[in-house]
């Protein structure tokens, strides 16, 4: 089977080497890149055709709901889901109504990736 392959969009650079870390120690998983900002997200997701792309919601700038819409407009678009600091009904309603597949609270992205990747790609992970 292919690997999914991950683009993490965040501004902060210790969740992103954090969520590499633990994202390339999964089975079947592959983190192809990372942004420090939406526009930088928008750029490599276009560049790197990832399958799932992983985005925090507050960024300067473009925010993370933005960039969600922008790439749902692809009608080959990845999958995307929100993972963010702010765990809050608001957040998770806005972020699926922009178009993500899903959200995820930073605090639980190691308990609830595993889950979701699953149901997101069935059949793609060893």
């Amino acid at each position: 089977m292919d690997a999914i392959r991950i683009l993490l969009v965040d501004d902060s650079v210790a969740f992103l080497k954090a969520a590499t870390t633990f994202l390339g120690g999964l089975a079947g998983v592959v983190v192809v890149g990372s942004a420090t900002s939406a526009a930088q997200g928008l750029a490599q997701a276009a560049a790197l055709r990832p399958d799932l792309i992983l985005v925090d919601v507050v960024m300067p700038g473009m925010n993370g709901l933005q960039l969600v819409q922008l790439i749902k407009k692809d009608p080959d678009a990845p999958k995307t889901v929100v993972v963010t600091l702010i765990n809050s009904e608001v957040y998770r309603s806005s972020a699926m109504a922009a178009g993500a597949d899903g959200f995820i609270a930073k605090a639980s992205l190691v308990a609830e990736i595993p889950p979701l990747l699953e149901s997101l790609f069935p059949g793609r992970r060893p």
